[in-house]
């Protein structure tokens, strides 16, 4: 009767908080309760990834967490590259691959320690990477989404038919980690890194630079900047994350072989970022969150695991474009109150 009531005699309106000043990075806060309302969602999401290791009940579901880190690092680079830099990316696959490969050789040939392979695997890869798609910068909307999504496959099948690097069956016996908690908040430590550094990037006068190349690439040659330069920056920042990812798996499982290369590595980080919100840098964390697991509890249906990605994007691109990060964002920040009619 109360709701009814009320329904008759006004009707809800939803209006922002008023701690938010000129835009979604400047806030005047007063009080403790609006410093903790400010500051209470990433919070949470610190202490959420920081706790999931000591919650998580056997060695399995650990090392999914540890894969979870691995594709959230690249659903971050693939959202900077695409809507801070205006490139669509499709070759998270060719930078895991290339990094882990790197990595696997120094350890497998050289004797050298995970301790010098993985951040050697990382610059390195990166600046590989960064060389081999340098001549592609000026491709724009769909090409370079092409040309970066087939150099991870013309390396699959190079290595498949030439047999190097052991071929298809890969280099085995690499150094593994010893401690299963050392492993999982390394790649935690390091995705928080990268979310909240890339957070405090984009917000810099360089971020207005990556905005404008994406938004209005000839105003920013009009202004006597280099736009391949700073696409090549974009670029090298996301294949360094991409390819510590590779590096950090192939020491976590002890072994390098073609499946670096895999579809999954380019199609999850697409599918977590268009879930959990494109253009946050905290979205695509929350959706490989939600992919990964589910991602690994289909794992007995192989490749079908890719009709599920691809069903996801369909429901999220036509019924929830915003994803979920954008959507309870603005939800958070808003409150409702009745008014009369």
């Amino acid at each position: 009767m109360v709701s009814e009531s009320k329904s008759e005699e006004g009707r809800r309106v939803r209006l922002d908080r008023s701690i938010k000043v000129r835009a979604d990075s400047i806030y005047a806060v007063s009080s403790l309760k609006e410093i903790t309302f400010l500051l209470g969602p990433r919070l949470a999401l610190v202490l959420l990834l920081l706790a999931l290791p000591l919650v998580l009940p056997n060695i399995y579901w650990q090392k999914v967490l540890c894969i979870f880190g691995v594709y959230a690092l690249l659903a971050i680079g693939f959202d900077f590259l695409a809507n801070f830099a205006g490139l669509v990316c499709l070759g998270g696959a060719f930078f895991v691959g290339v990094g882990g490969y790197i990595s696997g050789i120094l350890n497998s040939s050289f004797d050298l320690s995970p301790f010098l392979t993985i951040p050697i695997g990382t610059v390195g890869g990166a600046v590989i990477c960064t060389l081999a798609l340098l001549p592609c910068l000026s491709l724009r909307g769909p090409y370079f989404a092409i040309v970066s999504f087939v150099y991870p496959l013309i390396l699959e099948r190079l290595i498949a038919s030439t047999r190097i690097f052991g071929g298809t069956e890969g280099i085995s016996g690499l150094a593994t980690p010893t401690g299963i908690w050392s492993v999982q908040y390394l790649i935690i430590g390091i995705v928080l890194i990268c979310m909240f550094g890339l957070r405090r990037l984009v917000n810099q006068d360089v971020g207005l630079v990556f905005r404008g190349v994406k938004e209005n690439d000839q105003g920013i040659r009009a202004s006597g900047l280099n736009v391949t330069y700073y696409r090549a920056v974009a670029v090298f920042i996301t294949a360094l994350m991409g390819c510590f990812a590779g590096a950090y798996l192939s020491h976590l499982y002890g072994w390098v072989g073609m499946s670096l290369f895999a579809v999954d590595f380019s199609i999850l980080p697409l599918a977590a970022t268009v879930v959990g919100g494109p253009g946050t840098l905290v979205g695509p964390v929350l959706g490989a969150l939600l992919l990964v697991p589910i991602s690994e509890a289909l794992r007995s249906f192989g490749t079908l695991r890719i009709v599920f990605y691809s069903t996801c994007l369909v429901l999220f691109i036509v019924f929830f474009s915003q994803g979920l990060l954008n959507y309870f964002s603005r939800k958070y920040g808003q409150f409702e109150h009745w008014v009369k009619v």
